[in-house]
């Protein structure tokens, strides 16, 4: 349970203002056992045998522990922060990096939000607006095309979301060339999600380095989802990888089904077209906590597990 906290209220001398502020404490714990070949983790962990799996490619998600706050400030202004570290189930190990999942601040109104400090970038929300799997470990989305080239998070980003207007937002972020090995880089975009639809537009552009984009849809109808989006996609070396997606998932009470499939139309990374997919089922124990079984073929390689998530 999401522990809130009235943030420093015991020290008293500012004690209206203090009173609407507030800290959270959240998490999320997520072990299980299964057979990692792509992206195996270091350590005591075994290349493509089966093990204990934690913040793998076959967990549903990363374990971590995290803590946010806000202060309101009056006349509609709000200000917060948000440090996140990874846990390591396995050994117990925290981010040899402390903080590296989520490191900062914000200030928001009516009239948006402008945020600075690492954190997940304009592209990654624009992904999880259609992707069918929630952006598990296991996207095949995710790992087929790393999130349109630019992973899920960037470093000293400044940037500004605008409010929601009527199921439309966008988002833009901008990292200086100081910031960034003397490459500027920017990266947006633009969310549509209202009842049953959600589209997203990602894009993000490094300089040295071809535009990245990747755009998909999903209508959700009854107990069903479907999903496609269209992706192109450049590494470091301005190597490109394109291609499309299609899936669908279905809900029967507390269990969910979900079959994603990608294909490639150019694949300048391997030298070689594949067409990768997972099947992911996941039963919901309660509100907060559910099993998972997932499958992901990924470029040749045949990835599984099963685990447990449990958010708090």
């Amino acid at each position: 349970m999401k522990k809130s906290l009235i943030a420093l209220a015991v020290l008293g001398a500012s004690g209206v203002a203090m009173a609407q502020s507030s800290v959270t404490l959240y998490g999320v714990a997520d072990a299980g056992v299964g057979k990692v070949k792509y992206g195996a983790p270091a350590g005591n962990d075994a290349n493509g045998k089966n093990q204990f799996i934690a913040n793998s490619t076959m967990n549903n998600g990363n374990s971590r522990v995290g803590v946010r706050g806000v202060e309101d400030l009056g006349g509609g202004l709000k200000a917060g922060f948000n440090f996140e570290t990874g846990l390591d189930l396995d050994n117990g190990n925290a981010d040899a990096v402390f903080w590296q999942r989520n490191a900062n601040m914000w200030l928001g109104g009516n009239w948006g939000t402008v945020k600075l400090g690492r954190t997940l970038n304009p592209t990654f929300y624009g992904i999880a607006a259609w992707e069918l799997t929630g952006t598990a470990n296991y996207s095949v989305v995710a790992n087929t095309y790393s999130f349109a080239g630019a992973g899920p998070r960037n470093n000293s980003q400044l940037s500004y979301k605008t409010p929601d207007m009527g199921g439309f937002s966008a988002e833009v972020g901008y990292i200086l060339k100081s910031d960034n090995a003397d490459r500027a880089k920017w990266d947006l975009n633009l969310i549509y999600a209202n009842g049953p639809i959600g589209v997203g537009l990602s894009a993000n552009k490094t300089k040295g380095i071809n535009t990245n984009y990747s755009l998909g849809a999903k209508y959700s109808f009854s107990n069903f989802a479907l999903a496609a989006s269209y992706t192109n996609a450049n590494n470091a070396a301005n190597l490109r990888r394109r291609g499309f997606g299609i899936g669908g998932s279905a809900t029967f009470g507390a269990f969910a089904l979900t079959v994603d499939l990608t294909r490639d139309t150019k694949n300048e990374w391997t030298g070689k077209k594949y067409t990768n997919g997972v099947v992911e089922g996941k039963y919901a124990l309660s509100k907060r906590t559910f099993v998972y079984g997932a499958f992901l073929r990924l470029d040749g390689t045949n990835n599984y597990g099963i685990g447990v998530r449990h958010n708090f």
